[in-house]
């Protein structure tokens, strides 16, 4: 149990005694047309509260849609604790329903709703939370050990003097952060348009251009021969086992390993290390490889050795027509993307398949012309990842801030607050 260091005017008592929890439920018998606007972990973050809201049929619903939740309550996600997904409810519907994920606490008469809320956001306590859980992919606590974790309890008139503050102090932090994140979404905008810009029409603007006679690709050099992405690139086929000695030590590619829209590699294991058994596709060294499944994405990378990837991907060879990373670049165009997210329409699931793929009629410069232009977009991208990632470390320090202000502010660290 915590030992909080709090004001001598000031008590500490487990939440239990505070709030009670997961006080309604929805029964088997619900009516299976019944509209519920439904609240899952994903849509719940410690900085922005609830973010995402899912309006369906209860029917349609996932079996884990069970927990009613009314304005003032609190949810504390007990599931994947690591997300930290806890937020005040405001202006709940009749029909919000929460995830059987969350501890639903409704703060008893007497406590603040607003306090005890901003009190479950404090490291404190969040930290309390991830400490309790068990278990290492999926770590969970039980609703009944979260709610022994102790909360500091100022008297009723400081309470709500500390949460008057924080929804002010939080509010004004909030806006600059979300300046910052449409700064880094016009950032985006321009990157992405300077490179499509490069691959499709050339960098020089003065070069006379004819009709692609396509759509979303519209002009391009009249000098630029424009050929069936079948015809000069080959997309790996033949699947191997990645428990066989010589490829379980490789490094395994999926496309939850790829940044969107940037090629970034992120968090990624040998076929070993991440328990992998089913077939995956042998990608040679210097080969593209692209996401076919939800090509809104953009989920493209360029891997400097031999490796795996998962049957989720395409592993491309370039060719002899082709620079690797010309055609990395090209594969993240919105003339590409446009023409994928419609051929992906005609599945159930969004996905490019192989014939689509190489029907795509993609332009051909020079090989010369391809590493200019690749070389330029390489110049976008360093330039446009040491400002995005100036503007993420200044957004990290405010919510830095911002924790830190909430914590001091519920355990009385803050003077005129006491």
């Amino acid at each position: 149990m915590i030992d909080l260091a709090l004001p001598s005017s000031w008590s500490q008592k487990p939440l239990k005694y505070l709030a009670t929890y997961n006080d309604d439920v929805l029964p088997e018998s619900t009516d299976q047309d019944w509209e519920i606007d439904y609240v899952e972990i994903s849509g719940v973050s410690l900085s922005r509260g609830i973010e995402r809201i899912e309006r369906m049929p209860f029917g349609k619903a996932p079996s884990r849609a069970r927990r009613k939740v009314c304005d003032g309550d609190i949810l504390i996600s007990t599931v994947r604790t690591y997300l930290r997904a806890i937020a005040n409810v405001e202006a709940a519907s009749p029909d919000m329903i929460a995830s059987t994920g969350f501890c639903v606490v409704r703060p008893s008469e007497g406590v603040d709703s607003r306090f005890l809320g901003w009190a479950a956001m404090a490291e404190t306590f969040v930290s309390e939370v991830v400490a309790r859980s068990v278990g290492v992919g999926y770590p969970a606590v039980n609703a009944s050990e979260l709610v022994t974790i102790c909360m500091p309890v100022p008297p009723l008139d400081v309470q709500l003097r500390i949460a008057r503050f924080l929804d002010e102090k939080t509010a004004r932090i909030d806006g600059l952060i979300e300046k910052k994140r449409e700064l880094l979404d016009r950032l985006a905008e321009k990157r992405q348009a300077l490179i499509t810009r490069a691959v499709t029409k050339g960098l020089n603007r003065d070069a006379p251009m004819k009709p692609s006679g396509i759509e979303w690709l519209g002009d391009i050099p009249a000098h630029w021969s424009l050929i069936p992405f079948k015809w000069r690139c080959q997309v790996q086929s033949g699947q191997v086992d990645p428990r066989e000695p010589e490829y379980a030590a490789m490094l395994l590619i999926a496309p939850n390993h790829i940044e969107s829209s940037t090629g970034r590699l992120t968090k990624v294991a040998s076929a070993d290390e991440q328990g992998a058994i089913s077939g995956k596709y042998l990608c040679p060294e210097g080969a593209v490889l692209y996401s076919k499944i939800r090509p809104s994405l953009r989920k493209v990378a360029l891997y400097s050795g031999e490796c795996l990837c998962s049957a989720d991907m395409y592993a491309i060879d370039p060719g002899r027509d082709f620079v690797r990373d010309y055609l990395f670049y090209f594969l993240l165009t919105d003339a590409f993307t446009s023409y994928a997210e419609l051929e992906s329409l005609r599945v159930a699931m969004p996905k490019v398949n192989r014939d689509a793929l190489g029907a795509f009629p993609i332009p051909v410069p020079s090989l010369d012309e391809q590493r200019e232009i690749a070389r330029s977009c390489q110049d976008v991208d360093h330039d446009h990842r040491a400002a995005t990632d100036q503007i993420q470390d200044s957004i990290a320090r405010l919510e830095e801030y911002r924790s830190a202000q909430i914590t001091a502010a519920v355990t009385g660290q803050l003077e005129e607050l006491r």
